[in-house]
């Protein structure tokens, strides 16, 4: 009996007002699934409304410790929950993958109502360094996410983003149910 949890895993997390069946994280779950990547898409409590303490348990009572083996995947609001997450671990701890989609952690002109859950952004100095293989992947114009903020997440953790062009905020209404780029940082 081969067990799963010496090989690799994927966690997808969903942002605000969406749900695991929404956009293209279906899409990437089955590519993973097919390349015998066991993968999770959990629902996240009340995304219309999220609660950043239950938020950040659902990651992490997904993740857990993570280590080499770990892949995870976050879109928009559910970025800010990973890296609040993957900043309250104590002890060692090691990422092998970790892809952000529309990533922030600043507050969004576009979304004032979610500047509680914001906050006044994230210190994120030395995330990288336990990080294995870290892809940031924005659109050329998001209608949400800022350009400069997510620019400017990736300067913080000592990166650069990948430009996705017409992707918008990467929602199935933008027309993006799967996203390529996303697989390939994995792969």
């Amino acid at each position: 009996m081969t067990s799963t949890a010496t090989g690799r895993r994927a966690s997808i997390f969903h942002g605000y007002g969406a749900t695991p069946d929404d956009h293209w994280f279906g899409w990437l779950a089955e590519q993973l699934e097919g390349a015998r990547i066991p993968t999770t898409v959990p629902a996240l409590p009340d995304p219309g409304a999220p609660d950043p303490d239950q938020w950040i348990a659902t990651v992490g009572a997904v993740v857990g410790t993570p280590d080499r083996d770990s892949i995870v995947v976050a879109h928009s609001l559910g970025c800010i929950t990973v890296l609040r997450y993957l900043l309250s671990l104590a002890g060692p701890w090691r990422l092998g993958s970790l892809v952000l989609v529309s990533g922030f952690v600043d507050k969004l002109p576009a979304l004032p109502l979610l500047d509680s859950y914001i906050g006044d952004g994230l210190d994120v100095a030395g995330l990288s360094d336990r990080i294995d293989r870290l892809t940031i992947i924005r659109s050329d114009e998001d209608p949400y996410v800022p350009t400069g903020h997510t620019d400017r997440l990736a300067g913080l953790l000592g990166t650069s983003a990948l430009i996705v062009p017409g992707a918008g905020h990467f929602l199935a209404s933008d027309g993006v149910t799967s996203i390529p780029r996303v697989l390939d940082a994995i792969a």
